[in-house]
């Protein structure tokens, strides 16, 4: 567990010092699991830009994943004004802690979507969705899969809370169907 703290501080620090090209931190917290990512966005992806973030999860587990995603997503699709679908990639690095340690690196491709609920609290649905087969895997992963649904709550306009769901799963080359993550958390991102 000393590691995963120590790269855990160690990636905080190495983003703050690019921070200033950063706009939001997220925060999710489940019973024995965290996850930080720093988040970005550029505008030399097509039409609406892309949002790009790097994160870190850790575990009770001794589980350490790194990855970083980047998604191109677009809004008002039909008469739903307030509905946000988009497409991109992620990629995992990390260590499963089984015996023996298994260390590997996927390249998943994913779709997101979030529909902002109409009334007086501003509150929305999401849903993300990452597949990586073995053709995309590296070392000892043969596979990864991530799905996640959550319901947030705008408490600011700089800040939302938010309780979801995930469901993450690794497959390496002496076990299938790793659960790394499945449970509720809890979250905040903060926009700046």
């Amino acid at each position: 567990m000393r590691l995963i703290r120590t790269a855990f501080v160690l990636l905080a620090f190495f983003c703050y010092s690019s921070a200033s090209n950063a706009n939001g931190i997220d925060l999710r917290l489940s019973s024995d699991a965290a996850e930080l990512t720093f988040l970005s966005e550029s505008s030399t992806f097509g039409y609406g830009g892309a949002d790009i973030g790097f994160g870190v999860f850790f575990d009770d587990n001794d589980n350490l994943i790194l990855n970083g995603n980047i998604i191109v997503s677009g809004s008002g699709l039909g008469n739903l004004p307030g509905l946000n679908f988009g497409v991109g990639i992620k990629a995992y690095a990390g260590t499963i802690d089984i015996i023996p340690s298994q260390t590997g690196g996927a390249v998943a491709i994913g779709v997101t979507g979030r529909y902002v609920i109409p009334g007086v609290v501003p509150m929305a649905v999401m849903v993300e969705a990452y597949v990586a087969p073995s053709v995309s895997s590296l070392a000892d992963f043969d596979g990864v899969s991530e799905f996640r649904v959550g319901l947030e709550v705008e408490v600011t306009p700089s800040a939302r809370a938010y309780v979801g769901y995930r469901d993450f799963e690794v497959d390496t080359n002496i076990k299938s169907g790793l659960k790394v993550d499945d449970a509720i958390h809890f979250g905040v991102r903060f926009s700046y």
